[in-house]
C-alpha cells in the first residue's frame, strides 16, 4: 500500500518564524542600543577629552631657538657675534636617490666624501620630512656654484640661518672659546627641552662657563599639520583663530668680558710662530686683561661644522693648539718665585738685609760633593738679598733654602695662590704644584717617602717637583705688586639683558689678604724686582731700557732635563725641544701697579731675553705708550 505525504504544518512554521524575527529584531535593537551607547560615550562623555586629542593631532608645536647672546671686551668691541648665512639641507623624502645626490653633492666639494655615511643615517633616523643639515655655512661662490645646478638636486637647498661668529679668531680662542654641534651628552647635561631646536651649544671658554646665560630661552610655534605630521598652509581664518598663541624666544645676555681687545692682540701677534702663553691681570681686582695660548685654533672652524679630516689635524698636531697653555700648562716657574722666597726667607728669620753669599758659580751641601750650579758659571761675587734678587743668583737661594725648610716654602708659596687653582671663570684650569714633606709622603711609596735636602735646594729656584700655570703666577705676581692684597681671577665684568638692557655687575671677589710680621719686606722684594728691569746689573735691565714709567720684574728659566755634573750644553747645538723655558713676571707702575704680566715661552731658553721683551711691549700697551716707552 503506498504511504501519503504528511501534510504541511503552517502554524509551527509560523512560530518559529515568528521566533526568529523576534531573536534578530533584540539583536539588532541590542546592538543599536550598544552602536548608540558609544556614540554617546565619544559624543558626550568623553566629548572634552578627544577635541583636545583631535586638536593635538591638528596643531604641532615647533620649537624657536633663542638668540644666542653676544660676547664684549672690557671697551664694548664685539668678540663673539651672531651673523646671517646660508646653510644647506636636504629633505630626505624628496630626494628619489640619496646615495646619487650626496656622491654629487662632494663631487662639487660640497660636502666631504667621508661624512656621506654619517648624513645617510641622519635621514634614515629621522622624520623624512624634516630638513637634514649637510653644511652649516656657505661661502658666496658655494651658493652661487650650487644655485645654477639646483635644478639637478631636488630636495636639496639653501636656507638661511644665524651662525656664531668670531671676528678675531684664534687671537681670543682659548678665553672666549667656542661653540659646537649638540651632542647627547650635551643634551642630558643641559636637558633637552631647553634647547628643542637649538643645534649648537658652548664647548669651551667662556662660551662654555656662562652657556645658561647666553643660550636664553627657546619660544614656540604653533603648526597646522595633515595626519602624516607635515605642515599644512594655515591661510583659513578658522584654523588661525584656533591656534594657539605661540611664545617668542628670550634671546640670550649679552656678556661683557674684562679683556682689553687691543693688549690680547699685541699679546698674540708677540707669541706668533711660538709656543706659550701670556697672562695680564689687573692686581686691583682680578680682572684678566690678556689670556693667549699659543699655538691657537680659528675657532669659527667649529662653528660652522668641520669634517673628519679637519677635525683630525687639530687633534693630532704635535704643537697641541687645542690645549690651553694659560691655564692648563704646569710648568716649572724657574728663578720666577724668588721674590715670594725673599719674603719667605726674611720672615722665617732664613737670612736678613746684612746677610752676604759669596757665589763662585756653584753650591754644595756639608758632606757632599754635588754641585748645584748657577746660571752663570763664573758666579757673581758676594751678594745681599737684593743683589740676588737683581742678578738672580741661584747660589745665594741654595744656602739660605734649607734655613727656610721646604714647609715654609710650601706655606708661603700657598698664600701666593700657587699650588691650587684660582678659581677663574673658565674650566680646565690646573692646579699646579708647591711641594712638602706631607705631600711627599702622601704621594710615593715607602722607599721615597723621605725629603731630602737636596730636594729643598733645587726647589728654591723653582725646579724639581715644582709647577705653575701662567695664570697662577700672574696673580701671584699681582699679589707682590699690591703688597699683600689678593683678589681672585676673573674674566667676566658685567651681563646685560638684551630686551630690558639692564646691565648686572660682577663685583670683584676679595681673597684673604697676606699679612707679614715686617710689612717693609714688601719693600725688598719690590726693590729688587725694580732693579732686574732698571737697575744697573739687572738681567731684564735691556726690557726695560728707556722707559718712562718705573717697573719691577723676575726672569726664570725652567729646566727641560737634567745635565750631568760637569756637563755643558750650546743651546744652539740641541734640539729645540730640548731647551729650556723662558719665562718673565712684571708688574707697573711701580708705586701704583696697574697691570700684573706672567710670560712663558715653551723651549725659549732664555727669561731675560726671550720672555721679558714680551712683557714689556704689553706694559706699555696699556699704560699708552709705544715701543720702548714712547708715547
Amino acid at each position: 500500500m503506498r504511504l501519503l505525504a504528511p501534510i504541511k504544518d503552517h502554524h509551527s512554521e509560523r512560530r518559529l518564524f515568528v521566533a526568529r524575527v523576534a531573536m534578530t529584531s533584540s539583536m539588532a535593537i541590542l546592538l543599536l542600543g550598544v552602536v548608540v551607547a558609544r556614540l554617546v560615550q565619544l559624543q558626550v562623555i568623553n566629548y572634552e577629552l578627544f577635541a583636545e586629542q583631535s586638536q593635538g593631532n591638528r596643531y604641532r608645536i615647533e620649537a624657536v631657538p633663542p638668540t644666542r647672546g653676544l660676547i664684549y671686551d672690557r671697551k664694548g668691541r664685539v668678540l663673539a657675534e651672531n651673523l646671517p648665512a646660508y646653510q644647506l639641507e636636504m629633505i630626505p623624502e624628496q630626494v628619489a636617490d640619496l646615495d646619487d645626490t650626496l656622491l654629487r653633492l662632494a663631487a662639487m666639494q660640497l660636502i666631504a666624501t667621508e661624512d656621506i655615511d654619517n648624513f645617510k643615517e641622519l635621514a634614515r633616523s629621522g622624520p623624512r620630512f624634516k630638513p637634514v643639515t649637510l653644511k652649516l655655512r656657505l661661502t658666496d661662490e658655494e651658493i652661487a656654484n650650487f644655485a645654477i645646478q639646483r635644478p639637478r638636486f631636488q630636495g636639496v637647498d639653501f636656507q638661511p640661518r644665524l651662525i656664531r661668529h668670531y671676528p678675531h679668531g684664534p687671537a681670543v680662542a682659548h678665553a672666549v672659546g667656542y661653540v659646537g654641534a649638540l651632542s647627547k651628552e650635551d643634551l642630558q647635561r643641559l636637558g633637552g627641552s631647553a634647547y628643542a631646536g637649538t643645534a649648537h651649544t658652548g664647548k669651551t671658554g667662556i662660551e662654555s662657563r656662562y652657556e645658561e646665560q647666553l643660550h636664553g630661552e627657546v619660544g614656540y610655534d604653533n603648526v597646522v599639520t595633515n595626519a602624516l605630521g607635515r605642515q599644512v598652509p594655515s591661510d583659513s581664518r578658522d584654523l588661525t583663530e584656533a591656534l594657539p598663541a605661540n611664545q617668542a624666544p628670550a634671546p640670550g645676555d649679552d656678556l661683557y668680558l674684562s679683556l682689553d681687545l687691543d693688549l690680547q692682540l699685541v699679546a698674540s701677534k708677540a707669541l706668533e710662530n711660538k709656543r706659550g702663553a701670556v697672562v695680564a691681570i689687573d692686581p686691583w681686582s682680578g680682572e684678566i686683561l690678556a689670556l693667549v695660548s699659543t699655538p691657537s685654533f680659528d675657532p669659527n672652524l667649529f662653528a660652522v661644522g668641520m669634517n673628519t679630516a679637519q677635525y683630525a689635524e687639530l687633534q693630532d698636531n704635535l704643537t697641541r693648539p687645542l690645549f690651553n697653555r694659560a691655564i692648563r700648562g704646569a710648568y716649572p716657574p724657574g728663578s720666577t718665585i724668588k721674590p715670594m722666597l725673599a719674603l719667605a726667607a726674611l720672615e722665617s728669620g732664613a737670612t736678613n738685609l746684612q746677610h752676604t753669599t759669596l757665589c763662585r758659580g756653584y753650591f754644595t751641601l756639608p758632606n757632599s760633593t754635588h754641585r748645584y750650579r748657577d746660571w752663570r758659571p763664573e758666579g757673581h761675587g758676594r751678594v745681599d738679598l737684593l743683589e740676588a734678587l737683581t742678578q738672580s743668583c741661584d747660589v745665594y737661594f741654595y744656602e739660605i733654602s734649607n734655613d727656610i725648610g721646604i714647609d715654609n716654602m710650601h706655606r708661603y708659596l700657598d698664600m701666593f695662590g700657587l699650588g691650587h687653582a684660582t678659581g677663574i671663570d673658565i674650566s680646565g684650569e690646573h692646579e699646579g704644584l708647591v711641594p712638602s714633606t706631607e705631600w711627599k709622603q702622601r704621594t710615593f711609596s715607602d722607599y721615597d717617602r723621605k725629603w731630602y735636602p737636596g730636594e729643598t735646594v733645587i726647589a728654591s729656584i723653582g725646579q724639581g717637583y715644582m709647577l705653575a700655570t701662567p695664570l697662577q703666577l700672574a696673580s701671584a705676581i699681582a699679589t707682590v705688586a699690591t703688597r699683600g692684597t689678593r683678589y681672585q681671577p676673573h674674566l667676566v665684568a658685567a651681563s646685560e639683558n638684551t630686551l630690558t638692557g639692564e646691565r648686572t655687575m660682577y663685583p670683584p671677589l676679595k681673597l684673604a689678604d697676606i699679612r707679614l710680621n715686617d710689612e717693609q719686606s714688601w719693600d725688598v722684594a719690590i726693590e729688587g724686582m725694580h732693579a732686574v728691569m732698571q737697575g744697573a746689573r739687572g738681567t731684564a735691565r735691556a726690557a726695560g731700557a728707556n722707559a718712562k714709567y718705573e717697573m719691577a720684574g723676575k726672569s726664570g728659566t725652567a729646566q727641560v732635563f737634567s745635565v750631568a755634573q760637569d756637563e755643558e750644553y750650546d743651546e744652539e747645538l740641541i734640539d729645540e725641544l730640548l731647551r729650556d723655558h723662558a719665562l718673565f713676571v712684571a708688574f707697573a707702575p711701580l708705586e701704583n701697579p696697574r697691570i700684573a704680566v706672567a710670560v712663558i715661552v715653551e723651549n725659549g731658553s732664555s727669561g731675560s731675553r726671550v720672555a721679558a721683551p714680551i712683557a714689556r711691549q704689553l706694559m706699555d700697551t696699556y699704560l699708552g705708550y709705544g715701543v720702548h716707552g714712547t708715547q
